[in-house]
């Protein structure tokens, strides 16, 4: 039986940055469950983005700069793991039709003219959506929230019936093996807590729903997409879907 805490050491040290004892297997039976818990693995990234938002509104700096150091925060604490993902993902989306030679792209990872551009867009969404969401009461808890829940879109992405791009790899571990029942209960929970955090911010509930359906769409599209280009999902799609939600979580949060 795998303890809870190798589970945790898989999701922590494979999404942040936190210096973690590495996990004595890396087996669907630890990885899966890593997934899952993705959103609570994260919640000292979240907690990083909220303290840099709210120090950066009570010394009355710029709001827009405050919100491109939270998002740098935010990079340099995953170690700009999923931005990696969301570059290697667009150029491999932009190259050759054939699948092997888009993989070939992906797993290259030199980030080219679509790569840099995606970059340079979805970050730009993420600084001044975040600083936007900043300035109401607690604005910047909300926008640490929603930090956490993009990384829930990682249980979509692993779905059963969700193909595998390679059958190598640490995410073949995990892509396909998530039941229905379990994302569905996850995404419930998770969008029961931004609606709890809207409400609580003064706003109404039903602006959590909307966050978690933006989300949830744009993920959709890119197993599609992703499926009928490479044959499925790569490691790096996880990362293209966690950075393209979250800047769409926080545009629908403005």
């Amino acid at each position: 039986m795998i303890a809870p805490l190798e589970v945790l050491r898989f999701s922590v040290g494979t999404l942040t940055a936190i210096p973690v004892t590495p996990p004595r297997s890396f087996g669907p039976d630890v990885t899966v469950p890593g997934i899952v818990v993705a959103p609570i693995a994260v919640a000292p990234l979240g907690a990083l983005v909220a303290l840099v938002l709210w120090g950066g509104r009570e010394l009355d700096l710029a709001p827009l700069a405050v919100g491109v150091t939270a998002i740098a925060a935010l990079a340099l604490a995953s170690r700009a793991f999923h931005l990696d993902g969301l570059a290697d993902t667009v150029d491999a989306l932009t190259s050759s039709y054939d699948a092997e030679r888009s993989l070939e792209v992906m797993r290259r990872g030199d980030a080219g003219p679509a790569g840099a551009a995606a970059l340079a867009l979805v970050l730009g969404i993420q600084a001044a959506a975040v600083a936007a969401v900043a300035t109401s009461a607690w604005g910047p808890v909300l926008a640490g929230v929603l930090v956490c829940v993009s990384r829930g879109t990682a249980t979509v992405m692993s779905l059963r019936g969700v193909p595998a791009a390679r059958s190598t790899g640490l995410a073949s571990t995990y892509v396909g093996r998530v039941s229905l029942p379990l994302a569905a209960a996850s995404w419930l929970v998770l969008t029961g807590v931004l609606a709890a955090v809207f409400v609580l911010d003064d706003q109404p509930w039903w602006r959590g729903v909307v966050c978690a359906a933006v989300a949830l769409g744009a993920t959709a599209w890119l197993i599609r997409r992703a499926s009928r280009r490479f044959g499925g999902v790569a490691g790096d799609v996880y990362g293209a879907a966690i950075e393209v939600s979250l800047a769409l979580m926080l545009l629908a949060a403005t």
